[in-house]
């Protein structure tokens, strides 16, 4: 069976990951399975980047976030 990912941020979904919502994670979606407010989500996209790469400042952070949203299924249209 082919692994699925979040169509907001790319988390592979699992039992532990996934949220209410079979097309989102649990970190893109509230306890409803409505995806979470644009700049939240960019947020935590950010945040996860700068874990992974150490010395990116917050706003080059935000700024890939952004970029890396735009090629995302869930904010294609935004």
């Amino acid at each position: 069976m082919a692994e699925t990912y979040c169509k907001s941020c790319t988390m592979p979904l699992t039992l532990d990951s996934q949220g209410p919502n079979a097309e989102y994670c649990r970190y893109c979606t509230d306890e409803n399975g409505q995806l979470r407010p644009r700049d939240e989500v960019k947020q935590g996209i950010a945040t996860w980047l700068q874990s992974l790469q150490e010395g990116i400042t917050e706003e080059r952070a935000i700024m890939r976030a952004e970029h890396f949203m735009q090629a995302m299924p869930a904010w294609a249209d935004d």
